[in-house]
């Protein structure tokens, strides 16, 4: 437990003092503070909205950490060398060796340490395949993590100051975890196990909001949230919310501190130790985007899932101490397909189509009718693809198409599958519905003729289970996103004829963003000649994509974050990287 903060007042600002301040609350954040005040620093948590959790509490939760201590459990030892060689050929001439050492050589040990000393545990993902499984390296197990359910009551009082799920992707504010959890729900019409597994949920849940006015079964981002918080609160970690940090102290060409502001006024906090960049990266910055992302010509065309207060405040912060923007990247952002939710209360909300684009039986089609990727390969693939293969002067957007059948079965989007009405999301224009594929193909504005071609072209080849034109379910990943009780010989490939025909439409987003500081492998920002600024640290999507702005597996979000939180934590107290990672950051 750390010391009691010191305080004081100068004229009408007020004063703290703490060994480190970290600015932002979503996974890095918290990270970089629990390590730091594990080992004995006094440390302060600004956040600039009502809640904590930032865009971590919206996420899905996975983690991609190669050599985890819960895959060595497993029986799973991997040769250290595989993911390194897996990224050299992923990300090419933008592999980084000494931040991809530091990662890979600190992914283990930060699981370690979370688990041997913090309330964050975790539940394995060895099952889950890297993206890529034709490029050499591509890993089928071991190397994915999710923070293990919570139950929100342990939380006490400190449960309220956390961000709720996000509401797109819950069921009436229920998060359902992925795994054993969903695939529960996917087959509560199928299974007499899955649907006691439901309704105990369910019940639950209801309980809960009548106690407690909220979800208490926290899995996902939310429950990573909520063990990092309760993490930090055991060891006396100050939390402060509705705190923006306006400016950066430096003294002597080195980041002392911060000053935040508040509903009492402006306070100083002074940090000996530094301070920890961990804002969120720029994705609701519409000036930024409008310079850095294709196809964006008045900086809101894309659907950001973060946050609005993920807006540029760190990466702008680190600049104003000497820190630059790094652009030359693979992509500037972390690219998902979203599909724009009208609620009944008027709000709009922004869903992310990470589960339905591999099951059987849909394709995703251009204006023209025509497909245009592999839809179950990665989530950052498929729009990318569209953002590429639009052309110029088009809106970027397309359909995702599908048959009664497979709505019934497994929902499009925001449409929940059986027993949920469909009827609200037709009446919202959410989905489009009609009898014939002509007649769908008018009401979305598609040729129609492309749109027949493209299926009946797309179901002779399915009634086999075989995708030639792109190859669906050819990988390990796609299998994986496939559903396994599909009684074809292809778990990801299904015809598309039993009507009423549906379609969503789907646009650009994002998970947030990949150009952010220029940082080494202990996570410390870098100036225009590469030396670390003192005492400066940048983390998350404040950092720049270790990752080069590619995406080679699910969780390289989060991974990486728990990572450099982690690494700039012993940092900043004084723990050097491994002797590995050293040698490779000089």
């Amino acid at each position: 437990m750390s010391e009691p903060l010191a305080s004081e007042t100068r004229g009408d600002v007020e004063s703290l003092q703490c060994d480190l301040l970290v600015v932002g609350s979503g996974a890095s954040g918290l990270a970089a503070a629990v390590t730091a005040a594990w080992h004995g620093l006094k440390v302060v948590v600004v956040e600039k909205e009502a809640v904590f959790g930032g865009a971590t509490a919206w996420s899905g939760g996975w983690m991609w950490v190669p050599g985890n201590p819960l895959a060595q459990r497993a029986g799973i030892h991997e040769d250290p060398q595989q993911p390194r060689t897996y990224l050299r050929n992923e990300l090419g001439a933008r592999y980084d060796a000494a931040r991809i050492d530091a990662f890979l050589d600190n992914c283990p040990r930060m699981v370690a340490f979370f688990e041997e000393h913090t309330d964050l545990k975790f539940v394995d993902g060895n099952a889950i395949p890297d993206i890529h499984g034709s490029v050499a390296g591509a890993g089928t197990q071991g190397h994915q993590v999710i923070a293990a359910p919570y139950d929100g009551r342990e939380l006490g009082p400190l449960v309220e100051r956390l961000r709720k799920t996000m509401r797109e992707t819950s069921f009436m504010g229920m998060p359902i975890m992925a795994g054993a959890d969903l695939a529960a729900f996917l087959n509560m019409t199928r299974s007499l196990k899955s649907l006691l597994h439901v309704t105990t949920r369910f019940i639950r849940h209801l309980m809960d909001l009548a106690l407690y006015g909220r979800a208490m079964q926290l899995v996902n981002g939310v429950a990573l949230i909520g063990r990092l918080a309760k993490s930090a609160e055991k060891l006396g970690v100050t939390l402060i919310e509705s705190a923006p940090a306006k400016r950066l102290i430096v003294e002597n060409r080195a980041v002392r501190g911060a000053v935040v502001a508040s509903a009492q006024g402006d306070i100083e906090i002074r940090a000996a130790k530094g301070v920890v960049l961990a804002a969120g990266g720029f994705p609701h910055d519409a000036n930024r985007r409008k310079a850095l992302f294709p196809r964006t010509p008045t900086g809101e065309e894309h659907l950001a899932l973060p946050p609005a207060a993920c807006a540029g405040d760190g990466i702008s912060l680190g600049e104003s101490a000497g820190g630059c923007l790094v652009t030359d990247l693979a992509s500037p952002v972390a690219w998902a397909p979203v599909s724009r939710v009208r609620h009944g209360d008027g709000s709009v909300g922004h869903f992310p189509h990470i589960i339905d684009r591999a099951k059987p039986g849909l394709i995703g089609v251009l204006s023209d009718g025509k497909r245009f990727v592999n839809e179950a390969d990665g989530y950052y693939d498929y729009t990318a693809a569209m953002v590429a293969k639009v052309p110029e002067g088009q809106d970027v957007v397309s359909w995702l198409i599908c048959d009664h059948r497979f709505q019934r079965r497994y929902g499009l989007g925001h449409a929940r599958p059986f027993p949920i009405p469909v009827g609200p999301s037709i009446r919202s224009g959410y989905l489009q519905r009609a009898d014939s594929l002509e007649d769908l193909a008018k009401r979305c504005g598609i040729d129609a003729a492309g749109l027949v071609e493209t299926v009946g072209r797309y179901n002779k080849h399915a009634r086999r289970g075989e995708d030639p034109e792109f190859g669906r379910g050819s990988t390990p990943y796609n299998r994986k996103q496939g559903d396994p009780q599909h009684a074809g010989p292809n778990p990801c490939v299904a015809p598309i004829e039993q009507r009423p025909f549906y379609a969503v439409k789907v646009l650009p987003g994002s998970f947030g963003t990949f150009a952010g500081l220029k940082t080494n492998g202990a996570a410390q920002v870098l100036d225009r000649s590469d030396r670390p600024i003192a005492g400066l640290y940048a983390v998350g999507t404040d950092m720049a994509s270790v990752m080069g702005g590619y995406y080679p597996s699910g969780g390289i979000n989060l991974g990486p974050a728990m990572t450099f939180g982690y690494i700039a934590g012993r940092h900043a107290a004084g723990f050097e990287l491994s002797q590995h990672s050293i040698r490779n950051s000089h």
